[in-house]
């Protein structure tokens, strides 16, 4: 599942940067906010997973 997990991450990380890319060559300050929330949130999961991995890792 870990593996799903990484790519949910990584695919909510690259829609939020289109997001932000399209706020800022619109001037929607708005969209561009929500991309760089939606790309932070990415950021976290993905940060989560690295823990998670790093403490099976440990267990064995």
């Amino acid at each position: 599942m870990a593996r799903k997990d990484k790519a949910s991450n990584a695919a909510q990380k690259m829609k939020g940067k289109a997001k932000e890319t399209a706020g800022k060559l619109t001037d929607d300050e708005r969209l561009e906010r929500e991309g760089k929330t939606e790309e932070a949130k990415g950021d976290v999961k993905q940060a989560g997973e690295s823990v998670k991995d790093a403490l099976k890792r440990g267990r064995r």
